[in-house]
């Protein structure tokens, strides 16, 4: 069950980053951009979510999952601070 949960966390997270950078392609509006690439570390974080607890449950990923969600969250508050529209 906890498969099935992360592999849906890891492809909405994937949804949503093709989704605002096509918003993106098609607006040229910059929050979308930090947003999309947000999203894309946040992929990156569920994806080392599932190798930390299901793949491989011996090797520790945490640091690269707090580093990876202390990027997102720094790329989407860079986003929100400095682009101004």
């Amino acid at each position: 069950m906890a498969v099935t949960i992360y592999i849906l966390c890891i492809l909405t997270s994937l949804a949503c980053t093709w989704l605002l950078f096509g918003s993106y392609r098609r607006t040229r509006y910059r929050l979308l951009f930090w947003s999309g690439a947000c999203f894309a570390v946040m992929t990156l974080n569920n994806l080392f979510l599932l190798l930390d607890k299901i793949v491989f449950p011996s090797i520790d990923f945490l640091p690269a999952r707090l580093i990876s969600a202390l990027v997102a969250t720094l790329l989407l508050l860079y986003g929100l601070i400095y682009e101004k529209e």
